[in-house]
């Protein structure tokens, strides 16, 4: 492209840029209808509308960032939904995108609300949210928090008017229903999470039928218990309560305790009787037997028989007394003596040893 004057260049100093050359070659290499062909009254109007025209159309280029969804409206409708990365839709006010954040972690506070930082700020108790009745017709004083995301972007816009709202008091109707279940106890002690999880799927229930295009992740409870003015009362129900666990249990160790040393007790005594009663037996059969053994011997040879069983006899008994044997006339000689002191032994003449 070549520009008649001084260098070839139409904003040469030496003259004034001639437009409408300029204006011609642009047109032709763009191949712009001759409709815009450029003339000294109309200016730089083509110019501005071609920029114009170029600028709104790049209007529509636009940007999805990882943790979001692109959602086009053509005319205020919804038409399709776009994923992360750059794209490109008709420019306002053809279309217009909205990129709402799908993988954000969303909250609910009810019964309360947080003033300032979520972390160390104060917290505002909300009585009209929290107040709830239990199946005994207890009233118990409940906060709690929803956290849910997004699940289906272009239901979450288009198919509920206001989400956190509608998300708060369907929690509340959730948790009014499961709490209205069971009893004040429950609640307040051990049935703690199961009260979370049946609000959790009364809630997504809920929210299913108003297809709003919501999961909810969690329903954690925050604070749970009784109203104030009746605080004292429960506690002293608490403290019995526990007393009465703790006898229970100190009941159960001494049970524990005494029962395994009874049964051993028991069976030592029952092993010792067995023992006995065995030994016992075995002894008389032994004695049985050797007695019907010296009743043979003795039924064939009945005077050596006694003979051998009195040699037996003072074999057993003679080792364990002290006696001193002497004859008939030498004790008549002998000056009697009693060791005083000692066991006195036993004297026997020789004619009172052989009876």
């Amino acid at each position: 492209m070549t520009w008649k004057g001084s260098g070839g260049d139409p904003w040469s100093a030496d003259r004034p840029p001639d437009f409408k050359e300029a204006f011609d070659k642009i047109r032709k290499s763009f191949k712009i209808p001759s409709s815009f062909s450029f003339s000294p009254r109309g200016g730089l109007i083509p110019f501005i509308v071609i920029a114009a025209v170029v600028v709104w159309l790049a209007s529509g280029i636009y940007f999805v960032a990882p943790d979001e969804l692109g959602v086009i409206k053509r005319f205020g409708k919804a038409v399709r939904v776009t994923e992360a990365g750059p794209h490109y839709h008709l420019p306002t006010p053809i279309e217009t995108v909205l990129k709402p954040k799908v993988t954000q972690v969303r909250r609910v506070e009810v019964g309360f609300r947080t003033l300032g930082d979520r972390q160390i700020g104060p917290n505002k108790v909300i009585p009209s949210e929290s107040l709830m009745l239990t199946k005994s017709e207890n009233i118990i004083n409940l906060s709690f928090i929803v956290q849910y995301k997004i699940n289906d972007a272009m239901k979450y816009l288009f198919n509920v008017k206001d989400q956190e709202k509608t998300i708060k008091d369907a929690a509340e109707a959730a948790m009014r229903e499961t709490v209205g279940e069971n009893e004040i106890d429950d609640t307040l002690t051990t049935g703690k999470f199961k009260v979370q999880q049946d609000t959790k799927d009364r809630l997504q229930s809920i929210l299913d039928g108003y297809q709003s295009g919501i999961f909810i992740v969690a329903v954690q409870l925050q604070d749970v218990h009784p109203p104030d003015q009746v605080m004292t009362a429960f506690k002293d129900v608490a403290s019995a309560k526990e007393d009465k666990s703790r006898m229970i249990n100190e009941a159960y160790g001494y049970s524990n305790e005494i029962i395994p040393k009874a049964k051993g007790m028991a069976a030592k005594i029952l092993n010792e009787a067995l023992a006995y009663r065995e030994a016992k037996i075995i002894r008389a059969q032994g004695d049985a037997s050797r007695f019907n053994q010296i009743l043979a011997e003795y039924s064939r040879a009945k005077d050596i028989t006694k003979k051998r069983l009195y040699i037996e006899t003072m074999e057993e008994v003679l080792p364990s007394a002290t006696k001193i044997i002497i004859d008939e006339r030498a004790g008549r000689n002998i000056l009697p003596y009693l060791p005083l002191g000692e066991r006195t032994p036993e004297i026997r003449t020789k004619e009172e040893t052989k009876r």
